[in-house]
């Protein structure tokens, strides 16, 4: 009996509510699947673009490094402390290596720069580096001071491969009595 009444409701096309709820459910879940195809695919574009980015930028890098003679050469950064005293602005930075001969420091205004070279000791090619940290060839770096300084008195030493530089400081007179005149 069960089998007449299905027969029945496939050739009247009835279909029970629990089929409804059963192929809405798949629809949805075929949807849910399709969003996350769609996210994930977003996801990998971004993650290529970002990648391909990436890759431009090194090979930009690079193409400078590449410069043609006669540009100027990339120099190194000198690391340096400045600090102030009461009187003076020091400066100081390890410079192991470089001879007093091969520094140049000039003072303009409120600007200093420091330029110079560093040689290699050691003459012979070598292509297997385990480490390549020390850098060799030009280095420079110019700082900004912090106060007004009295560069005529300025001084520059080497003791153990660590440049100080000392520039007094303009004393001003921060304070003044003023007598009231009649």
């Amino acid at each position: 009996m069960s089998d007449f009444f299905e027969k029945l409701k496939k050739g009247m096309e009835i279909e029970e509510p629990a089929e409804k709820e059963e192929e809405e459910k798949e629809e949805k879940a075929t949807a849910e699947e399709k969003k996350l195809k769609d996210t994930e695919d977003k996801k990998r574009k971004i993650k290529r673009k970002k990648t391909e980015r990436k890759k431009e930028k090194k090979i930009e890098i690079k193409n400078k490094l590449k410069q043609p003679s006669g540009w100027i050469k990339p120099e190194g950064e000198l690391t340096v402390d400045v600090f102030e005293t009461d009187k003076d602005i020091v400066i100081q930075s390890a410079i192991a290596g470089v001879e007093p001969e091969n520094l140049d420091i000039i003072i303009e205004n409120d600007m200093i720069t420091i330029r110079g070279s560093r040689k290699k000791q050691f003459t012979e090619e070598v292509k297997n580096y385990f480490h390549q940290e020390c850098y060799w060839g030009a280095f420079s770096r110019e700082i900004v001071l912090p106060a007004e300084t009295d560069n005529s008195r300025a001084k520059a030493t080497i003791k153990n491969g660590i440049l100080t530089i000392t520039i007094p400081k303009i004393q001003k007179i921060k304070t003044k009595k003023l007598v009231v005149e009649e």
